[in-house]
């Protein structure tokens, strides 16, 4: 099935479209697993390694093509999901733009590189969709939002929602929106380890061991995120059916709140956003 017209990606009724994963790493995997998880045949995805040997790997272990050349794959792919390097984007692109088809939807997941640095690189009205996801789409758990280019339409995100659906949560915003985004989600699976890591040396000092303290405390976020997603209620409210006056979970929050924590991870997220935003920057105007 082929595509190469400007009316954009086959629909669920034409079949899934074929799709190039540029890029073996962990998030080319976890693209791999998720395009074949959502239903796409092994025949219809191939994967671009460097690494001969990675390349084998990913074939042997998925039944997916796999090849060292981006430029081959790129063109005869409907869907190109660019899951390199962010330093390694801009010589890609220079690489796929002579071969690539007229409407091949261009997906990407590199951190920082913004939409425009794309569509000056590849062929005028390429459908260009950004991608932030974080690394819990591993187990099929993650938080990614997409933000469209210029020429990408309603057809372009509903397709890369297609694509991410088996990764976990999938949001759609404005670009603009994206640094705050690798704020939140992006980064935040390290605060959610840092909290577990924090938790589970205080057990320690209170007696536990490290094993059993680190259990608990990965049980215990694990729980309670699943119990808010699954309620969809306030987190306050959720907090304040722990907290029973006087008790001592009234007695921590308040000391979590004398220590500054709730400041300390808003703190944290604007340095994030700071840094999303300077690395963008790299890119140019």
């Amino acid at each position: 099935m082929s595509l190469g017209t400007s009316t954009g990606p086959s629909t669920e009724t034409d079949g899934p479209p074929r799709v190039a994963v540029l890029g073996g790493g962990v998030m080319g995997e976890t693209l791999v697993t998720a395009l074949l998880t959502a239903g796409w045949s092994a025949d219809d995805v191939e994967v671009t390694e460097r690494s001969a040997a990675r390349a084998h790997e990913l074939a042997s272990r998925h039944g997916v093509r796999a090849s060292r050349g981006n430029a081959k794959a790129a063109a005869h792919a409907d869907v190109l999901l660019l899951a390199v390097k962010p330093d390694v984007v801009g010589s890609v692109l220079e690489e796929i733009a002579p071969g690539l088809r007229e409407g091949t939807l261009v997906v990407s997941v590199a951190a920082g590189v913004p939409i425009r640095f794309y569509e000056q690189h590849l062929p005028p009205g390429t459908p260009v969709v950004r991608v932030m996801p974080n690394t819990p789409a591993l187990i099929g758990k993650g938080a990614s939002a997409i933000a469209p280019g210029t020429s990408a339409g309603e057809e372009h995100l509903a397709l890369t929602e297609r694509v991410l659906a088996a990764t976990g949560l999938v949001v759609r915003v404005a670009e603009k929106d994206l640094d705050a985004v690798t704020a939140i989600s992006g980064s935040g699976p390290a605060y959610a380890y840092y909290l577990i890591d924090a938790m589970a040396e205080a057990g320690v000092l209170l007696g536990l061991t490290r094993e059993l303290a680190t259990r608990l405390a990965v049980a215990t976020v694990e729980g309670s995120a699943a119990l808010a997603a699954s309620t969809g209620e306030h987190p306050v409210v959720l907090r304040e059916r722990v907290s029973s006056p006087g008790g001592t979970t009234v007695a921590a929050v308040s000391r979590l709140d004398a220590h500054g924590v709730r400041a300390g991870v808003v703190a944290a997220a604007e340095a994030a956003r700071d840094r999303s935003v300077e690395l963008g920057a790299r890119y140019g105007s």
